[in-house]
């Protein structure tokens, strides 16, 4: 990953075709060793390819892939029910309790709101 995103800074920059050695120079500057086959490996599956254009079909797939939570198994509340509603109602002072405590963490501060 590191050896991509060094090829991918170089290419901002406006070198379109990097070489093994640009990409080294951009690792080394901030202290990395690059790693000899992995980045000959990146370099030769690149080479001749317009790195927007595989940005641009890579994008395309992820779209296609989905996403997001599709509906879980609900929570098991038939034993909290069945113990009289004493568990249910200790359940709910707890919750009130750290609710009171979560507002107290942000000293009023919304980030969002």
């Amino acid at each position: 990953m590191k050896h991509l995103a060094a090829y991918l800074l170089l290419g901002l920059a406006g070198n379109t075709s990097p070489s093994s050695d640009d990409v080294k120079k951009v690792l080394e500057s901030v202290g990395i060793d690059a790693d000899e086959d992995r980045l000959e490996k990146l370099l030769s599956e690149l080479e001749g390819k317009d790195i927007q254009e595989l940005i641009s079909e890579g994008s395309s797939k992820l779209a296609s892939v989905p996403s997001g939570g599709g509906g879980g198994a609900g929570p098991a509340a038939g034993g909290a029910a069945a113990a009289g509603g004493g568990a249910a109602e200790e359940a709910k002072e707890e919750k009130k309790e750290e609710e009171a405590e979560e507002s107290d963490e942000d000293m009023g501060l919304d980030l969002f709101g």
